[in-house]
């Protein structure tokens, strides 16, 4: 039973992670409390309608902590023009879900692409760069098999762009395209080096966010920030394996500079072609991704949607 399927006055029976719940309320016959809860197609308001009996209540909303996988039986409901479910005891009823119980892929969407032949593309990708010390230098991450793990399942984002198991694989080859592209139509460019940063450009995204039952900021990821933290990874590697100057310098600076701005979190502007083509193929690829998934996820029979960052989006 997926949120986007549901309609008013439908039986519920279904499980969900929570995002966040709201303090126990008073209310004519009891207590109620309210949870946010989500699953692969979105995410929607529960109310629990307790007795008026607040120990009962307090055990069941105590036991309910943020990304928790319940598993709920209740109604859903029109409240102020939006879909909402209740929950009303004893008919009604909310489980904690232990781990085993409930499949991860539930509540995180996943790449509609295979992972495996996506990586295997990439590394086509990586023979294919001529420069040795460049190769070199892929070749340290892909050769490890931690790495290479998380790498293909990890998100790109929390909700904006690629936010989903595989997103991060999808969207850095993505970007590959996109600067093999610029080359065929720019051919004054080091295509070396635009691949080498944009294979590598996002991969501090897996220190960034943490993957649970929901895709999380992580504490390094609040406070440093992924650019920060690939460009750490990035630059401790090329010392390992002695990058030569001048080609660690350009990586360093397609790294620092691939946000294209600083109010947008990179402390330099592209200063090399190259590292305008990963920052406009990073660009192009996450805002074109950003619109199409707004639009495949629209439940309304308006003809736009508005969204803060991209204005409104015509969706006929």
């Amino acid at each position: 039973m997926l949120i986007k399927h549901m309609s008013p006055h439908e039986q519920v029976d279904g499980r969900f992670v929570v995002k966040f719940k709201k303090p126990i309320q008073e209310y004519s016959k009891g207590y109620m409390f309210q949870l946010r809860v989500g699953d692969t197609s979105g995410e929607i308001m529960l109310r629990y309608w307790g007795p008026d009996n607040k120990a009962d209540v307090e055990k069941i909303y105590n036991s309910i902590q943020k990304d928790d996988i319940i598993h709920v039986v209740g109604e859903t409901r029109m409240f102020n023009n939006r879909l909402v479910i209740n929950v009303n005891p004893p008919e009604g009823r909310i489980t904690v879900l232990k781990e085993g119980e409930y499949d991860l892929s539930e509540f995180i969407p996943e790449s509609d692409k295979d992972p495996s032949e996506m990586y295997d593309e990439l590394k086509r990708v990586i023979e294919s760069v001529n420069n040795a010390h460049m190769k070199k230098l892929l070749e340290s991450f892909v050769s490890d098999h931690k790495f290479v793990e998380k790498f293909k399942k990890h998100p790109a984002a929390m909700y904006r762009h690629h936010g989903w198991l595989g997103g991060l694989l999808e969207h850095t080859l993505n970007v590959v395209k996109i600067c093999d592209f610029f080359k065929k139509i720019h051919p004054e460019l080091d295509r070396d080096l635009m691949i080498t940063g944009a294979i590598l450009h996002d991969i501090g995204k897996m220190k960034e966010l943490n993957v649970t039952t929901s895709i999380k900021t992580s504490p390094e990821g609040m406070l440093i920030g992924h650019l920060a933290m690939t460009f750490e990874l990035v630059s401790r590697k090329m010392e390992e394996i002695g990058t030569p100057e001048n080609i660690k310098l350009k990586i360093k600076h397609i790294l620092l500079s691939h946000h294209g701005k600083m109010e947008h979190g990179s402390p330099k502007q592209p200063a090399i072609p190259e590292a305008l083509a990963v920052y406009l193929a990073d660009l192009s690829d996450s805002k074109l991704t950003e619109m199409i998934t707004h639009i495949k996820k629209a439940r309304t029979e308006d003809d736009y949607i508005y969204i803060s960052d991209l204005g409104p989006i015509y969706l006929r």
